[in-house]
């Protein structure tokens, strides 16, 4: 006799168990194996060499059994008969194990019709489930010696998945009725579980199958259309060849989801479709859009300011800060910098430069005008839930220069203006800030682009109607008016060429002294810019066209008196200094949109009630001015000021029909009725520019440049400026600095004493 311990636990004491005649030798100690020998004890122990086992390793409940039969394929038969306990267990030095046992006895509850049903049911199940299987004769072989409950449980108990505790607890059920139930439980539950199993494996195989096969059937279309597009390139429908943009244009992936969600969209409603338009702009949009980062250039800095200085002349200060920015993106290989804001008079060239940065970079030059603009759809784009929708102005723009790094001029920011259909300005918002437009969103194509590659530039003619959060994403550059000499350089170099160009006119038929240059600059335009420069040249091109065309082999020059009787307007009238200076008359300095211009303030008492009356459209601010100045005599001047008592104090400005306003002008005013009350005149080539406290303080102005040239093109000689605007003299050109004396004061006192006013001692 000896024992057989086994892991793979059985279920029943009634079965039969094969099990290898190896393992039954060394069991037995290497003794022979023969039919119908006895075999003590079968029982589960610990996973562990019977050299190291312990009488605690061993389950308290095994079965006793016997040797049936030995096989040629090396298994024994082992015929179980009953469950026992073990009582004692001894091992011995020499490996030797002795087990006590007695017979654990049976509950018998189980009605014998009631276990032959139960076993009927269990095999029907056991055969249904062994025809799925590979090995189905083998099993149906088995099933056939099944002729109890215990049987079946034996058979099945190696692919049970159940734990060898699990089968412990229905070895040890005293109760036939409980134990069948348990095994009942375990088979079924088996079989059901791997059937379910296997289904589920099959129809996700059949699932992957048919992935696999409308995956192979696709490529082989694809290929097969392929080469018959190439065959016949006119048949390509347009769904195959917006397919293939968007393969090929780079795009985000979220950009492509969105172009392949719409270009499912037009498969499935046709050309027939009212929809069908919208979503081919929309694709033929998206996919001609350039997506691919442009990669950095090192820009060389000589040749870049070469071609500014080629195309512009002057502006040294705005080609400077042009360069360091060309410098810094060099540096970082990357665009970077502040959102450049050109701020200046029409004409001074703020958007032509732009062309001319692109050119230095080696960049497309995009222009988008902004002027009237009062939708944030045109910033935006509109949604394409609407009929006729478009993507907005930026976008438009990065469309049709074909980069993702233009040079792009936003021009006239300062014309936007809000309705209620949203403000445009906020829509810039995010457009200009490096911050956030990398991720910018067109309402139109409904998924982000990176604008971070592209150099915005903006200009305006004024800052006053920029919203503060939008002029602070902005980094401002003033272009100043042009000098007289100056404007002479620009037309020589940039304008009559260009203008003779377009006209046709040869350099050997045509040329044009610098006297004819300055009478134009002079006596027909007046403004800080060439704008009008350049279309009174044009003209007078224009003009004598007709006569180099009826006389090809003359020569035409150009001169002041051929320019005078060429032109049909009458030359414009500058303000000049007075020939005959008067009290209360004094030369203040304006800015206007235009450029700079001198205007004088008149006043005169008569005969009244002491009102005050103001005239020539001044605004607010200047009226203010205007009372604070009086403020300011009738302290200064108290024996002087009693004349206002018993007469009017008229304030004009002449040209009443152009509207004035602005802080500059209240040094002007103070001093204009000093000069009344006390009757001493103010030399008329002296001008004065600046606003002024009621303690008497000159406070800064600015426009400082643009008044400075307005002077020295009227004549003047000496100019009054706040000390405070001292530092902007530089932005001032040398031309106007060596022509006018200028001089700053930080009291009105002090300019008082210097026109000969106001006493040395007072």
């Amino acid at each position: 006799m000896f024992v057989v311990p086994t892991y793979n636990m059985i279920l029943s004491a009634d079965a039969t168990l094969f099990y290898p005649q190896e393992q039954l030798r060394h069991s037995a100690g290497g003794n022979g194996i023969t039919v119908n020998e006895k075999v003590i004890l079968i029982v589960a122990k610990e996973n562990k060499s019977f050299s190291d086992l312990q009488p605690d390793d061993f389950y308290p409940i095994g079965v006793a059994g016997n040797i049936t039969e030995l096989n040629q394929q090396g298994y024994a038969v082992i015929k179980t008969q009953y469950r026992v306990n073990l009582e004692d267990v001894r091992i011995y030095p020499d490996h030797t194990i002795k087990l006590m046992t007695t017979r654990r006895k049976d509950i018998d509850d189980l009605d014998t019709a009631l276990e032959q049903e139960k076993l009927d049911a269990l095999i029907k199940e056991m055969r249904n489930y062994a025809a799925g299987l590979q090995w189905a004769e083998t099993a149906e072989y088995f099933i056939k010696q099944v002729d109890s409950i215990g049987m079946a449980a034996c058979i099945m108990s190696p692919i049970l998945q159940i734990s060898n505790d699990e089968r412990y607890a229905i070895l040890a059920e005293d109760s036939r009725l409980r134990r069948t139930e348990l095994i009942e439980k375990a088979l079924y539950e088996f079989m059901e579980v791997d059937r379910i199993t296997k289904e589920a494996n099959s129809s996700q195989q059949q699932e992957y199958q048919q992935r696999y096969k409308e995956a192979a059937i696709k490529r082989q279309m694809e290929h097969l259309q392929k080469e018959l597009d190439d065959m016949h390139p006119e048949n390509v429908t347009d769904v195959q060849k917006f397919a293939q943009r968007i393969a090929d244009s780079g795009m985000n992936e979220t950009a492509r989801k969105e172009a392949e969600k719409v270009l499912n969209r037009l498969k499935q409603e046709g050309k027939e479709s009212v929809e069908s338009g919208m979503l081919y702009d929309y694709l033929d949009f998206v996919t001609t859009l350039s997506w691919k980062k442009e990669d950095a250039q090192q820009i060389d800095l000589e040749e870049a300011r070469r071609i500014l200085d080629e195309d512009h002349y002057g502006l040294h200060k705005v080609k400077d800060r042009i360069i360091q920015q060309i410098a810094v993106m060099n540096l970082k290989k990357q665009q970077s910098g502040s959102i450049l804001l050109f701020a200046g008079a029409p004409g001074t060239g703020k958007t032509s430069i732009g062309k001319s940065i692109a050119r230095a970079l080696g960049r497309k030059y995009v222009r988008v005008s902004l002027g009237g603009v009062h939708d944030e759809s045109d910033i935006r784009g509109h949604r394409r839930t609407y009929i006729g929708s478009m993507p907005g102005r930026i976008m438009d723009g990065i469309h049709k220069s074909g980069v993702s790094n233009p040079v792009m001029v936003l021009d006239e920011v300062d014309k936007l203006s809000a309705s209620y259909n949203g403000s445009p300005a906020s829509a810039l918002l995010e457009v200009l800030d490096p911050e956030q437009n990398n991720t910018f969103t067109d309402h139109y194509m409904n998924v982000p682009y990176d604008l971070s590659d592209v150099l915005f530039i903006c200009t305006a003619n004024s800052l006053d109607t920029i919203p503060q959060p939008l002029l602070d994403r902005m980094e401002i550059i003033q272009f100043n008016g042009y000098t007289p000499l100056e404007k002479l350089r620009i037309a020589k170099d940039h304008l009559v060429p260009k203008s003779m160009e377009s006209m046709g006119i040869d350099k050997a038929q045509m040329s044009f002294e610098d006297s004819a240059l300055e009478t134009i600059i002079s006596d027909y335009t007046m403004e800080a810019g060439v704008r009008s420069l350049r279309k009174r040249i044009d003209t007078l091109c224009r003009i004598l066209a007709v006569k180099v065309a009826s006389q090809p082999d003359a020569h035409v020059i150009v001169t002041p008196e051929l320019v005078r009787d060429e032109t049909e307007d009458h030359p414009i009238h500058h303000e000049t200094i007075l020939p005959e200076p008067t009290p209360g008359v004094v030369t203040g300095l304006a800015w206007t949109p235009v450029g700079g211009e001198i205007l004088y303030i008149e006043t005169k008492l008569v005969p009244g009630k002491g009102e005050l009356i103001i005239t020539g459209q001044l605004g607010d601010v200047m009226k203010e001015s205007a009372r604070i100045a009086i403020s300011l005599v009738k302290d200064l001047f108290p024996k002087e000021a009693d004349k206002l008592q018993d007469h009017d104090l008229h304030i004009h400005v002449p040209a009443g029909a152009v509207p004035k306003d602005g802080p500059s002008a209240g040094v002007a005013l103070t001093t204009a009725l000093a000069s009344l009350l006390t009757g001493r005149i103010v030399d008329p080539h002296i001008a004065m520019t600046g606003e002024v406290a009621l303690r008497g303080a000159v406070t800064p102005i600015g426009g400082l440049p643009e008044k400075l040239m307005a002077a020295q093109r009227a004549g003047i000689t000496n100019v009054f400026i706040p000390q405070e605007n001292l530092y902007d003299l530089k932005d001032v050109a040398q031309e106007v600095k060596d022509r006018i004396e200028i001089v700053t004061v930080s009291k009105v006192t002090e300019l008082l004493k210097s026109v000969g006013i106001l006493k040395k001692k007072q």
